[in-house]
């Protein structure tokens, strides 16, 4: 039976959730797909017990294990995933998450809608609170700021199809042609805005990122790194978010958006401030700014020659829009 889809999990130490992720998979109302865990260098015994589980041989969903020896980070093992993969259509699913038995399903009709889109974000339901949203897509505005409009709000809210900015990696699916055309995700990334980052650039090849309400997922969020914010992930998030700025908008754009990603960087600071991470937050900018000045990070600035003028300033208006949007509430 071929797959039609390529179901790719990083795993991360996921003892406490991948064995309900996978259960949730086996149990979804299509078998036309295969599943791709990629584990990075976990200390815990989740692959062991996933793979006795569930032995590769014979199963329907095909089971498929590739293991790294040091942890490589997100991107690497999605990409890691994704070039293995045997289907035309890849999702990208967290450990720390159950599938509505229709997700598989929901998300695969969804992206074959239209030839331009290139990702479907799903919705996803906090698993600690099964009555508010996660995510529903996520937005990036003129203040540097990336955020998720659903995050938090009522199950009874985002029920609509939508166009978003960027799907997020936690539980969306994408065109691996199209995937394969951008190069996968930056690795320099490592993690965190690897997923906006790679709907911005689809963006800026004219490709669309949607948003569907049928497919759904239940997110526990944060399970690898611990909290909503630590060291690690607001240094890192810091960090990619300059990096991301200066790969995605030609000079003449960043000096149009300069007096907004400054105020967006000083309200951010005085925020982790409060939280005493001030110091991750202001050593990540740094870091972000050599990233993006060394020879990869000018490298890849090349790529923005592709792109015609009328896209930047399409996105720019979007980049505008979601000011308002950020504060509309």
């Amino acid at each position: 039976m071929e797959a039609k889809v390529s179901v790719v999990i990083p795993n991360f130490n996921g003892l406490d959730y991948l064995d309900d992720c996978i259960d949730s998979l086996m149990k979804q109302n299509v078998r036309k797909f295969e599943i791709i865990i990629v584990d990075d260098a976990s200390a815990d015994e989740s692959m062991q017990k996933i793979m006795e589980k569930y032995p590769a041989e014979g199963a329907w969903p095909e089971m498929r294990f590739i293991r790294h020896f040091k942890n490589m980070g997100f991107c690497a093992s999605v990409n890691d995933g994704i070039a293995a993969a045997k289907a035309e259509y890849v999702i990208l699913l967290n450990n720390d998450t159950v599938a509505d038995p229709d997700f598989v399903r929901a998300l695969w009709n969804a992206i074959r809608k239209d030839e331009q889109i290139f990702s479907v974000s799903s919705r996803m339901i906090s698993l600690k609170d099964k009555e508010i949203l996660d995510d529903c897509g996520d937005l990036y505005c003129a203040l540097g700021w990336a955020f998720a409009p659903a995050k938090d709000k009522s199950i009874k809210k985002y029920k609509k199809r939508a166009e978003v900015f960027a799907a997020c990696g936690g539980a969306s699916i994408y065109r691996k042609s199209m995937l394969d055309e951008l190069g996968g995700f930056d690795e320099a990334h490592f993690a965190y805005l690897e997923d906006m980052d790679m709907g911005y650039r689809a963006k800026l090849k004219g490709w669309r990122n949607m948003y569907e309400p049928s497919a759904l997922v239940w997110h526990a969020g944060s399970a690898s790194s611990g909290s909503r914010h630590n060291k690690f992930k607001v240094k890192l998030s810091a960090r990619n978010n300059v990096y991301l700025i200066s790969k995605n908008m030609p000079w003449w754009q960043i000096l149009i958006n300069l007096p907004f990603l400054l105020a967006g960087g000083l309200v951010k600071q005085a925020y982790f401030i409060r939280k005493k991470l001030g110091c991750a937050y202001f050593t990540g900018t740094l870091e972000g700014v050599k990233l993006s000045l060394s020879e990869g990070g000018r490298e890849r600035r090349k790529l923005l020659k592709e792109v015609p003028a009328g896209r930047f300033w399409k996105t720019e208006l979007e980049l505008i829009r979601n000011v308002l949007r950020r504060f509309a509430g």
